[in-house]
């Protein structure tokens, strides 16, 4: 019986997982209830003066009733509530029709009824509004009641949470909470740091307050608590030294709704909860991207990510499933990876219309047949060998990936016709200092130069080719966090390279979110660079996370310097200043500032260069590409030997080092 009730088809399942009562249901019933209060009112009334019921007028009086009643609820619009989430708030729609019905119905009834009136009509009318009100109201609460109880019972136990702050956004969460897509919370009240608030109640939950970790241990093993909702990740991050490190040590959960601009652009159906990751608590506020202006340039488009299943890739098909795409492609060499994203999107996003395309874009014969068959009129181009230390171990693959994987996807991009191409390239294409910096910047200028020379009418297409750089982003694959987290997991050490060392940072959906936006606001050869912040020590980072991680840096888990690895450099340059970039309409996205390179001339450099590279001659291959990109002078590796020294008007030799602007970062 136990099962049949609760268990996972049971009815009290069933009744948890409609998802609404239909409203002519819920008109139905009230103008049952209605109805059957005015008849009685009516038999009330007579049985106090001991007259007799007229049966006739009974009936005519349930159809009046009925009629007049239903006319009163649709006017009032009352029957488009959605039963499990009424509040208070909402009811008075029903008071004003119940009053609306008795103005209409009790001189109604006098004129047909003449006997009916004075003191007899007046209480009837009483009686009759204030008790219908009163029944619905009480149905009402009586439906609200049973769903919560069936809903714990049928979701098992609730982990207790408190909800952080007292203003108006922390006040509104009581109901988001109980309502998000996580039923398995429950709201035990609200949290304050000091006295100020002792004694008050907010949404009929009391208000806690804590001095202090001891307090705050106290209070959460007094309540059982399990978790902290911060009303947004601002709140978070000012708490992260308090609050969120005490958390942190306890092991419990912190949790935040989305943005109120990710809800309003419609992409939530309501506010959905999800854990603070640590990674979004170490940057600065993420950029505010209107996602309107994208979802109407992609409106009914075929679009292609390539590199699909990395970090970038998989974040962008996300994000575009928030878009009325026509179809998403995804384009991988990864098989397990492509197998991971190919479950989460039948599961997740059942609604977008995908195809996974197993591929390398070295392969002419492959990327042909994406092309042919599907005819992306989108593509978004992520596809890339990244680490800076592996790829100066293997210098050729870099090229063979990063440049002429581009070259191959791009030109099939324009033989077949694509509106719009757009390169995820990185900070480290800025003054190379490693092989993987250098291959992305042969693959800028490749994809630059086609894209002025379909401009000028110089190569015949119409895609427009649109470049986006942007430093390191937080969590990603083989990234620094990661890393650091797995560290901290085993008890340390954490390692660092140089205590000096400094990156760029922003999260994996705001990257992507500039990446599609700088594509649609591009109209073909600009190089977009994003608005990074200020720069991160990584050292501080390491510390930080040791801290929200419950422990004290050098005295639980210690820090350790191992060197600079092959290729790297201390900083990344400042990509944006007033100096080497030119404004756009969206104050984090800048245009660079980079001279133009003749196509025809590029193109048969990089062949010779993509035929060394096939031919794995490192040493001429090597050489080659800091002949076409002058600015690339090696840093900390054995490619040193082949800088190229230029004498100064002082006769001083010098590395070429500036195509480009260079800043160093502030």
């Amino acid at each position: 019986m136990k099962n049949f009730l609760f268990g996972q088809n049971g009815l009290a399942a069933k009744i948890v997982h409609t998802r609404y009562l239909s409203r002519w249901i819920v008109m139905g019933c009230d103008v049952l209830i209605s109805t059957g209060v005015t008849v009685f009112a009516y038999w009330f009334v007579r049985f106090v003066r001991e007259e007799p019921v007229s049966w006739s007028v009974v009936g005519w009086l349930a159809i009046f009733a009925a009629i007049i009643s239903a006319l009163s609820f649709a006017v009032l619009h009352s029957h488009r509530m959605v039963m499990r989430f009424t509040t208070l708030r909402e009811t008075w729609r029903l008071g004003i029709a119940m009053l609306l019905k008795v103005v209409i119905l009790y001189p109604l009834v006098h004129v047909i009824y003449p006997e009916i009136s004075g003191w007899r009509l007046i209480l009837g009318g009483i009686l009759d509004m204030m008790t219908t009100t009163v029944a619905l109201v009480s149905v009402r609460v009586l439906l609200v009641t049973m769903y919560d109880f069936l809903k714990v019972r049928v979701n098992g136990g609730q982990k207790r949470v408190l909800i952080y702050g007292m203003d108006d956004c922390s006040a509104s969460l009581s109901n988001a909470v109980s309502n998000s897509f996580l039923p398995s919370y429950k709201v035990a009240g609200y949290l304050t740091i000091g006295k100020r608030y002792k004694h008050y109640r907010l949404s009929g939950e009391n208000v806690y307050f804590v001095t202090g970790e001891e307090a705050f241990s106290r209070l959460v093993k007094r309540l059982r608590i399990e978790g902290i909702v911060f009303p947004n990740y601002r709140t978070a991050q000012e708490e992260q030294k308090r609050l969120v490190n005490y958390c942190q040590k306890l092991g419990m959960e912190m949790l935040v709704l989305p943005s109120v601009e990710e809800v309003n652009d419609g992409q939530l159906p309501r506010p959905q909860m999800k854990e603070i990751r640590l990674e979004e608590l170490l940057g600065r506020d993420e950029i505010k991207i209107s996602m309107k202006e994208i979802g109407e340039g992609l409106d009914g488009k075929v679009v292609m990510v390539t590199g699909a299943a990395g970090s970038i890739g998989s974040e962008l098909c996300r994000q575009l499933t928030r878009f009325n795409i026509k179809q998403l492609i995804f384009f991988d060499s990864a098989e397990t990876p492509m197998h991971n994203i190919q479950l989460e999107f039948t599961d997740k996003f059942p609604n977008t219309r995908f195809v996974p395309v197993i591929g390398d874009v070295r392969s002419k014969e492959r990327v042909d047949f994406v092309f042919r068959n599907y005819r992306p009129q989108v593509v978004f181009h992520a596809a890339a060998y990244k680490h800076v230390p592996l790829m100066e171990l293997n210098p050729c693959e870099a090229v063979r990936v990063n440049v002429y994987g581009t070259m191959n996807v791009a030109d099939h991009a324009v033989r077949y016709g694509v509106e719009q191409f757009v390169m995820v390239s990185t900070d480290k294409a800025v003054n190379p200092t490693n092989v993987m910096g250098a291959s992305k910047r042969l693959a800028e200028i490749y994809v630059q130069s086609l894209s002025v020379a379909i401009r000028d009418g110089e190569h015949e297409g119409i895609t427009r080719f649109i470049t986006t750089r942007f430093g390191n982003v937080l969590g990603s694959n083989g990234s620094v966090i990661p890393r650091f987290r797995e560290q901290i997991r085993n008890g340390g050490p954490v390692t660092v390279t140089h205590p000096d060392i400094i990156r760029y940072f922003m999260t994996i959906p705001e990257a992507c979110r500039l990446v599609m936006e700088a594509g649609i606001m591009g109209k073909g050869g600009e190089i977009y660079i994003f608005e990074m912040g200020r720069p991160v020590k990584i050292a501080d980072m390491a510390r930080k996370m040791i801290e929200l991680s419950g422990f004290n840096p050098d005295k639980d888990i210690s820090i350790i310097y191992t060197g600079l690895r092959p290729g790297e450099k201390l900083y990344e340059e400042l990509l944006s200043n007033k100096e080497n970039t030119l404004p756009t309409a969206h104050d984090k996205i800048r245009v660079a500032k980079v001279r133009e390179y003749n196509y025809k001339e590029v193109a048969k450099e990089l062949d010779v260069l993509n035929e060394l590279a096939a031919l794995v001659n490192i040493p001429e291959m090597v050489k080659m590409m800091k002949d076409i990109v002058p600015e690339f002078v090696s840093k900390n590796s054995e490619f040193e030997k082949f800088d190229k020294p230029l004498l100064t008007r002082e006769g001083k030799q010098v590395a070429i080092h500036n195509n480009e602007a260079f800043s160093p970062p502030v």
